[in-house]
């Protein structure tokens, strides 16, 4: 049984890409700098989002007693790198020593 699509969905102004479509198709960064220059191409085609941080933070399970997990989920959202803070403060007291 062959599914009818949905009239309503169909868009002719951007219909599916064919097997030829995808052979002619060139990477972003070969076709903007004809379209708009070599400098505003640059800039479109500049990665975006937070840069990768040099030491990432580890996920780890840990298990806390209930009143410290209440303690800092109190205050809201954020919690996790409100204890995060806080250890990393002990840490700094530790080697204040």
């Amino acid at each position: 049984m062959s599914k009818k699509p949905n009239p309503v969905l169909i868009d002719d102004e951007n219909p599916e890409w064919t097997v030829a479509d995808f052979a002619k198709a060139r990477p972003a960064s070969e076709v903007l700098p004809q379209i708009f220059g070599a400098k505003l191409a640059q800039e479109i085609l500049k990665p975006r989002g937070r840069p990768r941080a040099e030491y990432p933070k580890e996920r780890i399970n840990i298990r806390l007693s209930h009143e410290v997990v209440e303690y800092f989920k109190s205050a809201g959202d954020g919690w996790q790198t409100r204890i995060d803070a806080a250890l990393r403060q002990f840490i700094t007291e530790r080697q204040g020593r």
